[in-house]
């Protein structure tokens, strides 16, 4: 067995891990559950339900040992437009249980690959187009403002939603970090608790400025279990001869699907034991977690980064820490809903508002500028579509948009591999031809993932003239992790890993 998957994605033994783990990744998890229902125009006890199923059931079924799963910043364009097209939120319900078995059909197809044929620039636009589209939306919120009672903005709205946001802000400064209270309890949840006690101030000291009713988060409050249960909403069945019904499931699957393959990626890359997640078994487990989600009135799911970020940080060694966050949940729906109700909307609005800006931040289009044209066209082009049509389509455009790029420049084969059967070793050589591109990613990745323990490769990039950056990153990897299975990897005339900054 090798080392890296000696730990395994679940056990009990790591208690003392993933316990204090899975509570931090709970404090997380809570305000981006309801910001996220909030931003989604939904329900908000239907973002804790998302939150509890990806984080008991999901984490449960899913290969991935640090991988949490919820409702997902990337999903709130989408799951605000299909409540709009279909009318009701129980139609839309409707769409997130197919979506969730369209999901598990992939998985059976083995469609866990798809994530590699969709190149970075066009991942990178979805994601600052869906940050813009989080700042416009939530700006109205943080300040008050309230079309249907005519009101143009809120004083006490203003000062929750900036303090929280400078709260969050401090937080992240390196300077805090080395302190323990600062690294493991998130800036979020105590941006919420100080905009609690802030409104409560001003009920006491200055009334005009307190925020009325339907400023306040309102998640239904059960004095019995069975009142609990009644709270859950289920879908509309008679909706299934409704075409937009299967347009927006089929949008919600494909949507989900990619972003929990990236994320996934990025939690192995993440993970210091190395282990690798099975993604068609994930796409399985996220189809179930969609299909659950939207019998009993949840959101839409996806693995998420920021809260497996928090996971990993904290120390969680297994899936316990996941499960356990899910649990959190449960409890805190269950039992602590009245003190909940006492959240301003204005902090999750402050909230939503940084993770905008961390999706869409100047810096990101200076970096994919510096990229050159090829990265940064459909990079712009993507943002743009998706903000006058939607994501699907913006997704669909950028993708046309490189490969334009990609056709013009690439004209042939782009590598080949080389077995040496006449020596008594393993002996492998893969030549990188003059344009080496995104579109060879999932092939390359294959063919160097089938390689024997113990094969001595050699990798020469001397005819290449342009290698693009995802190819870049697989042979990297690649090569970090080849040591774990006895493999040598020779490096000859290959970018330096420096120039790849910020890929």
């Amino acid at each position: 067995m090798n080392n890296r998957n000696k730990l395994g994605s679940f056990s009990l033994k790591f208690l003392k891990d993933d316990l204090p783990a899975g509570l931090v990744v709970f404090l997380v998890a809570l305000p981006l559950c309801l910001g996220i229902a909030l931003a989604s125009g939904a329900p908000l006890f239907s973002g804790i339900i998302s939150g509890i199923i990806g984080g008991i059931l999901v984490a449960t079924v899913s290969g991935s040992a640090l991988s949490v799963t919820g409702p997902a910043a990337g999903l709130t364009v989408i799951v605000l437009n299909g409540i709009t097209d279909l009318g009701t939120y129980d139609t839309f319900l409707l769409a997130v249980v197919m979506a969730g078995m369209i999901q598990i059909i992939l998985g059976f197809l083995k469609a866990g690959i798809i994530g590699y044929y969709f190149p970075s620039s066009v991942i990178k636009g979805m994601l600052a187009a869906i940050g813009i589209i989080l700042i416009l939306k939530q700006a109205p919120l943080a300040i008050g403002y309230d079309k249907a009672s005519g009101i143009q903005y809120q004083i006490g709205s203003i000062i929750i939603a900036g303090v929280s946001i400078l709260i969050i802000l401090i937080w992240d400064l390196p300077v805090f970090k080395k302190f323990l209270f600062f690294k493991f309890v998130p800036g979020a949840l105590i941006a919420v608790i100080v905009g609690v006690l802030l409104n409560q101030f001003f009920a006491s000291y200055h009334p005009n400025w307190v925020l009325a009713e339907n400023q306040l988060v309102k998640l239904p409050v059960s004095n019995s279990f069975d009142g609990f249960l009644n709270q859950f909403t289920f879908p509309n069945f008679a909706a299934f001869t409704n075409y937009k019904v299967y347009v927006l499931a089929f949008t919600i699957a494909i949507i989900a699907s990619l972003e929990t393959l990236l994320s996934t990626e990025a939690a192995d890359k993440l993970d210091p034991n190395k282990r690798v997640t099975p993604t068609n078994l994930e796409l399985k487990a996220q189809g179930i977690g969609n299909l659950i989600s939207g019998l009993i009135g949840g959101l839409p799911m996806t693995a998420v980064i920021v809260r497996t970020s928090a996971n990993v940080n904290a120390g969680g060694k297994t899936k316990v820490s996941a499960i356990f966050h899910g649990i959190l949940l449960l409890l805190s729906v269950a039992f602590l809903a009245t003190i909940l109700n006492k959240i301003p909307l204005a902090c999750l609005a402050a909230v939503l508002l940084i993770v905008g800006y961390k999706l869409a931040k100047v810096a990101l289009f200076k970096e994919m500028y510096k990229l050159g044209w090829e990265q940064f066209i459909p990079f712009i082009v993507t943002i743009i579509a998706i903000q006058f049509s939607d994501l699907l389509k913006g997704i669909a455009l950028g993708m046309l948009v490189a490969i334009f790029y990609i056709l013009r420049t690439n004209y042939r084969r782009d590598y080949e591999f080389h077995y040496d059967t006449s020596s008594q070793t393993k002996k492998v050589k893969l030549d990188l031809l003059e344009h080496v591109t995104f579109i060879n990613k999932g092939s390359i990745a294959k063919k160097l993932s089938s390689l024997e323990d113990g094969t001595i490769i050699e990798i020469n990039a001397e005819k290449s003239h342009y290698i693009d950056l995802d190819v870049l990153e697989i042979i990297y990897n690649f090569k970090d992790n080849a040591a774990y299975r006895n493999i040598q990897v020779d490096l000859v005339k290959s970018p330096e890993r420096q120039k790849m900054s910020g890929h």
